[in-house]
């Protein structure tokens, strides 16, 4: 069972116990988002059209008021050692995207709009950036919340994925590794180039085939774990879109089981997607055999768990109720996709496709509280 005690959790596993220092934000340690904000193109896809524009129309209908999801009282649930809630799943948050409001504001602020705390909180680093900054450590440990770390980081922008297979950035990741040991022994998420799709090129003299990205993946996290980094709980995130999952490469992109802890889709929800299940199952006309993420992922990984490490609801200007509805739809429909164990919003007024804020009508900050708070959300961690 899971349980409080002292700064962080302790989640029984067992015969022993898993310490967890995932507690939420203090005032110190405050630093830049700069660091922790994704850049246009890291963030979320939204950029991407293709990526995009992706969702077939759901199959369950708008109207209708949900009720309450059934789940286990919290004492009931427990936790595995790579952060699998055995009922409900994580809540979580990627706050204020591109304000420029350091992430501990941004995070106070949008829990304070949506009326509870994060489970998650996610973060974006490139290059040669350290993580978890003292900032995101004094999110993750502050005795008044309860949050995990998902860190987001792209090792390179300069070097091939073949280049980086091949020990190019081996100083690197030595170097982080060392930090991570030094600085943070809690369990956190990691993923590592998300949503590599759109970057494959499958010419074999570029270093960026679908192969080399899985190996790429699979060396950074043997690398860092060589480097007595042990509490990453590592997580596969693709983008969630037909048109990509369709290419003959795309099988390739998979790392492996043994270094794949998580599977993850970003999905957006556009002008094609009316409901959940149309946002986790997008499919496209022109690409038939797609069966969508969440049936493929069930199909394809069936002991993994499923995390939407990004997801957000565009501004439809010709439907100003239109979130309210959708994230409506999320509560009716999220306990008929038993393997998705962490939802994590893309809150940002300023996403390169729209603005994700849940709240940007009084209806779409109703429904989206009474989302956090239901109890399908609410059970893998108790109340404080």
């Amino acid at each position: 069972m899971v349980r409080i005690a002292g700064s962080g959790l302790v989640l029984a596993l067992g015969l022993g116990t898993l310490a967890l220092g995932v507690a939420g934000l203090s005032g110190g340690g405050r630093a830049s988002n700069a660091a922790g904000a994704p850049s246009a193109a890291d963030a979320g896809r939204p950029l991407d059209a293709a990526g995009e524009d992706t969702g077939a129309p759901g199959t369950s209908g708008m109207e209708g008021t949900p009720g309450p999801s059934a789940e286990p009282s919290p004492a009931a649930c427990e936790v595995s050692a790579e952060l699998v809630p055995s009922c409900g799943a994580w809540w979580g948050v990627a706050p204020e995207i591109f304000t420029g409001r350091p992430p501990g504001r941004a995070l106070e602020r949008a829990e304070k709009r949506m009326g509870r705390t994060a489970d998650i909180m996610h973060v974006y680093h490139r290059g040669d950036e350290l993580f978890p900054t003292p900032a995101e450590r004094a999110i993750a440990r502050d005795p008044d919340g309860r949050r995990l770390l998902l860190v987001n980081w792209k090792p390179s922008l300069d070097h091939t994925w073949e280049q980086i297979a091949r020990g190019a950035l081996d100083g690197r990741i030595d170097r982080l590794a060392a930090h991570i040991v030094r600085t943070f022994p809690e369990k956190f998420f990691l993923t590592i180039h998300h949503e590599p799709e759109n970057d494959v090129r499958e010419a074999r003299d570029k270093g960026m085939t679908a192969a080399d990205y899985a190996a790429m993946f699979r060396h950074v996290v043997t690398r860092l774990r060589h480097g007595g980094v042990t509490n990453a709980v590592t997580v596969m995130t693709y983008m969630g879109a037909p048109n990509w999952a369709s290419e003959p490469w795309f099988e390739r992109l998979y790392p492996g089981d043994d270094v794949v802890d998580w599977v993850a889709m970003d999905p957006y929800v556009d002008h094609r997607v009316h409901s959940f299940d149309g946002l986790v199952n997008k499919t496209r006309p022109e690409f038939p055999r797609w069966p969508g993420f969440y049936r493929w992922m069930r199909e394809r990984f069936p002991e993994k768990p499923v995390m939407l490490a990004e997801w957000g609801v565009f501004e439809r200007h010709d439907r100003p109720g239109f979130k309210e509805s959708f994230f409506a739809s999320v509560r009716r429909e999220i306990g008929e996709y038993p393997q998705i164990k962490a939802l994590v919003y893309f809150d940002s007024p300023r996403a390169p496709r729209g603005d994700t804020r849940f709240d940007t009508t009084p209806g779409g900050r109703r429904a989206f509280g009474e989302l956090a708070r239901d109890p399908h959300l609410n059970a893998a961690v108790p109340a404080g």
